[in-house]
């Protein structure tokens, strides 16, 4: 089934779903944050549609971002695929900074938990309904969302200063020698 197949049903159920394409053609379907987790298992568990398999979850951040009207958003996007139909959508989905939620699909695509976990530790994005918020890469005390556009990097953390473009530590780390070692050369 072709986008244009796949994009007409969902909008016949969910009208508020927008097909967009962008520049270079690529193809996309716009779901409001609300409706995400109906639409999520629509495309799912429809037969013509059976899209089974969730290949990718990510985000990125409008704020700034090159050839796009402005917007503080955070967008969601998830990449799916339905073995049995061989054919695939990508969702976008727009979540705030001021109210930065969109509803968990990990029970309907169980990858998603540990996707949704990276997406809420490096943009902060707070997934409705998900088992196990929590970060993932980075330690759990850490402030604020990494790769957030407006994200203010700590000048240290935990005592441990970080190196900012252009600087340098005054001397690089000692390492040991092979002859320090007490370890024989040849």
């Amino acid at each position: 089934m072709n986008f244009d197949a796949i994009a007409t049903r969902v909008q016949a159920a969910f009208p508020a779903v927008q097909a967009t394409r962008s520049a270079n053609g690529q193809e996309r379907l716009l779901v409001p944050a609300a409706e995400l987790e109906p639409v999520a298992r629509f495309l799912r568990d429809q037969r013509e549609l059976a899209f089974d398999a969730l290949m990718d979850l990510t985000a990125y951040d409008l704020l700034k971002f090159p050839g796009t009207p402005a917007s503080d958003a955070i967008r969601v996007v998830l990449l799916l695929h339905s073995l049995a139909q061989r054919h695939k959508v990508t969702l976008w989905v727009d979540a705030p900074r001021s109210a930065c939620a969109v509803p968990s699909v990990g029970a309907i695509w169980p990858a998603a938990i540990y996707f949704e976990r990276e997406v809420f530790d490096l943009y902060g994005v707070d997934f409705a309904g998900h088992p196990s918020l929590t970060r993932i890469l980075c330690p759990e005390d850490w402030s604020g969302h990494a790769l957030r556009k407006d994200y203010v990097y700590p000048a240290e953390y935990h005592g441990v200063a970080h190196l900012r473009e252009g600087q340098r530590f005054e001397s690089g780390p000692t390492r040991a020698t092979p002859s320090s070692t007490g370890r024989a050369h040849g």
